[in-house]
C-alpha cells in the first residue's frame, strides 16, 4: 500500500449523495399552510426580509450541515432570509418537529444572514413563487417526489449557485443533497457559528477530558452501511476484507506517525461487525458505547433509536474534529466532513483508487511512498 502526503487543499471529489433516498414525509411537502398558497404568491418580494432561502434535509449530519453551508453561501450572495428546516429528521420519530432546534442552540444570524431555525417553522408561510419550479404545484401534488425530481433539483440549484446570479423567485427551496456547492470558507462558517446544545457540548466536554487531552488521538471513521444503499461509498466495501485490511493499515501508519503524547486510537462505526474486526486487531482501541442495530438492518441516523441516536452521532462527529490524526473510510461520507476542514492531520483514501493512502497535513507538500 502507497502512503502519499499532500497539502491541507486536496484535490477535489467527484459530488456523491449517500442517503439521498429518504422517503418524502407528507406533513413536509407544503413550504405553505394549506389554503396559504395562493395568498403567499402575492406576496411582494422588493424586501429582503420578503425573500428567502430553505434549507430542508432530513438525512445525516453531515449532509444537512454540508448542503446547510451552500444554501447559507447562495442566501450571503443575494441577502435573503436562511431558513433551515429540518422536519422529518431521521434522527427523530416525530415528523412535525424540526430537528435543528433539538440538537443545535438557536441561532438568529450567521455571518450577516438572518436566520429562521425554531420549530415555529410549522406555523411559517413563504412567499411564492418558487425555485426549483416543482414547488409551485398544487400542495396536494408535493406529496411525494421521486429521486428522478430530487436529483433534478440539485442539478438546477448547482446551476443557479454557479451562475453567481439571483433567482426571480422569492423562496429558493434547497431540498437536495448540496455537498461540493460552496467552497470551504462557507462550510468552516456554518462549523463555527452553529454550536450542539449545551447538553450535548457538555457530553463532549467531559469524554474530551478524560479520554482524549492526556492522548495524541488518532480517529478512525469506518461509514459500513451496515445493509443500506450505500451509493457512492460501494467501491469501497467491494471486497469487505480487503476493506478492513486497508483500514487496520491505515491504523498502524497512523500510530507510526511523529506524536507529541502517548497514541490512543479511538473509532466511530455505524457498524457492530466493523467494531468487532477492528477490535480484534487493535483490542486498545476506544468506542463511546452507543445502540447499534442488527448486523445488516441500516445505519445508524434512524428515527426508531430516537434523539439518543442523533446525540452520540453530534459526539462522535465533533470528537473526530479534535482528534490529531483522523482517518476516514471512505472520504466520500459527509459525516467527517468537519474532521476533514479543522483536524491538523488526516488519512484518507483516494477515491479512484482505494488501495493508495493520501496523507494531509497543513503546509506539508511532501510526496511520501513506501
Amino acid at each position: 500500500m502507497k502512503f502519499y502526503r499532500c497539502s491541507s487543499s486536496a484535490p477535489r471529489f467527484q459530488a456523491v449523495t449517500p442517503g439521498e433516498k429518504i422517503p418524502e414525509t407528507s406533513v413536509l411537502t407544503s413550504l405553505v399552510q394549506p389554503g396559504a398558497r395562493e395568498k403567499a404568491r402575492q406576496m411582494g418580494s422588493g424586501s429582503s426580509n420578503d425573500r428567502f432561502v430553505v434549507s430542508r434535509r432530513r438525512t445525516g449530519f453531515g449532509d444537512c450541515l454540508w448542503s446547510l453551508a451552500a444554501a447559507w453561501r447562495f442566501a450571503r450572495q443575494t441577502g435573503r432570509t436562511l431558513a433551515i428546516d429540518w422536519r422529518g429528521s431521521c434522527y427523530l420519530d416525530e415528523p412535525f418537529t424540526n430537528a435543528f432546534p433539538v440538537f443545535f442552540e438557536p441561532v438568529d444570524n450567521i455571518a450577516g444572514v438572518q436566520v429562521i431555525c425554531d420549530d415555529d417553522i410549522n406555523q411559517r408561510s413563504f412567499p411564492g413563487p418558487f425555485f426549483p419550479a416543482w414547488w409551485n404545484k398544487p400542495s396536494i401534488d408535493c406529496v411525494y417526489r421521486p429521486d428522478e425530481q430530487i436529483f433534478r433539483e440539485r442539478d438546477q440549484l448547482d446551476q443557479l449557485f454557479q451562475s453567481q446570479k439571483d433567482s426571480d423567485a422569492s423562496t429558493v427551496i434547497c431540498d437536495a443533497c448540496l455537498m461540493w456547492r460552496c467552497d470551504q470558507e462557507a462550510e468552516r462558517e456554518i462549523f463555527r457559528s452553529i454550536k450542539p446544545r449545551p447538553e450535548i457540548q457538555a457530553r463532549i466536554d467531559a469524554i474530551y477530558r478524560e479520554h482524549f487531552e492526556p492522548y495524541s488521538v488518532v480517529g478512525i471513521h469506518v461509514r459500513h452501511g451496515n445493509g443500506e444503499d450505500i451509493m457512492g461509498h460501494a467501491p469501497y466495501w467491494a471486497d469487505a476484507e480487503r476493506a478492513l485490511q486497508q483500514v487496520c493499515s491505515a491504523i498502524d501508519r497512523a500510530r507510526g506517525l511523529p506524536h507529541p503524547k502517548p497514541v490512543r486510537a479511538f473509532l466511530c462505526t455505524d457498524s457492530a461487525f466493523v467494531l468487532e474486526q477492528v477490535s480484534a486487531k487493535f483490542p486498545d482501541v476506544f468506542v463511546i458505547p452507543k445502540q447499534f442495530q442488527a448486523r445488516q438492518a441500516g445505519p445508524l441516523h434512524n428515527p426508531a433509536l430516537g434523539a439518543e441516536g442523533g446525540f452520540s452521532a453530534l459526539t462522535e462527529m465533533y470528537l473526530l474534529a479534535r482528534c490529531d490524526t483522523v482517518i476516514r473510510f471512505p472520504p466520500t461520507s459527509a459525516f467527517t466532513r468537519y474532521a476533514r476542514l479543522f483536524a491538523p492531520r488526516v488519512i484518507e483514501f483516494d477515491l479512484k483508487d482505494p488501495g493508495r493512502l493520501i496523507l494531509i497535513e497543513e503546509d506539508s507538500q511532501e510526496l511520501m511512498a513506501s
